[in-house]
């Protein structure tokens, strides 16, 4: 697929009391290897939950972060707050969205040259591309024979390090819309998971991910909080592309 530039992609809202804006995260493409359908799940930016356009305070007092995703039919949406509850991941049809949602995204061809995703293919190629500056976008692809399923999770870099006398890399970047592959639900929304992640080698991914998650005193458990705590490694196909740059 196509690379996303990610500074200028956005999605935006069609309710007119509202008509949001939110600045693209991540895409993951979910495909199923028996049925031939692919989903795309656009995660968009973090914000707070507020009172939109009221005259003063503009934050609720019982705060919580807030993430959308957008899927062709269905939607969910990450409330995190200080406790667990009831509505941390709540799935809903994207028609109830914010009336549904208009794409701005921004396509960069894979290819050579000025205006393409130039594919890195060595790790001295990935550390010259990060010290030069150019945007990099990860794709991670990985399957479950099993289930069926194979996804596409493709993002920003945010976070690059470079070790160039060892000639090593790793990247780090989250939050995004991570699809777990073990199950084969009936929608495939329910695949999707907050999480970060990180690699340094093109055939291998660890993924941190967001769970209820103990908070233990003196041996003894106090409460659970939603904190990103659930690891997994699992094999994959990373790549990464510069967009612009020398050829």
């Amino acid at each position: 697929m196509d690379i996303l530039d990610y500074g200028q992609s956005f999605l935006m809202g069609k309710w007119t009391e509202n008509r949001v804006r939110f600045w693209v995260e991540s895409r993951t493409r979910i495909i199923d290897e028996r049925t031939g359908r692919t989903e795309d799940y656009i995660q968009c930016a973090s914000c707070k939950s507020e009172d939109t356009f009221a005259t003063k305070d503009l934050f609720y007092a019982d705060n919580y972060d807030f993430l959308p995703i957008f899927g062709p039919e269905l939607g969910v949406i990450f409330r995190r707050k200080a406790y667990i509850h009831p509505r941390y991941r709540d799935v809903q049809p994207v028609s109830e969205m914010w009336g549904g949602q208009d794409y701005r995204l921004r396509v960069v061809p894979e290819g050579k040259g000025p205006g393409a995703a130039r594919l890195l293919k060595t790790t001295a190629e990935i550390r010259r591309a990060t010290h030069e500056g150019w945007p990099l976008v990860g794709q991670t692809e990985y399957a479950d024979a099993a289930t069926g399923l194979r996804a596409i999770l493709e993002h920003p870099i945010k976070t690059m390090n470079i070790h160039d006398e060892r000639d090593l890399y790793q990247v780090d970047t989250g939050p995004l819309a991570f699809a777990d592959l073990s199950t084969r639900p009936e929608r495939l929304v329910d695949t999707l998971s907050l999480a970060f992640v990180a690699y340094n080698a093109p055939d291998w991914t660890d993924v941190v991910i967001e769970a209820a998650t103990p908070i233990v005193e003196d041996g003894a458990e106090r409460t659970k909080i939603h904190h990103y705590s659930k690891r997994q490694t699992f094999k994959a196909q990373n790549r990464v592309y510069a967009l612009g740059g020398p050829n």
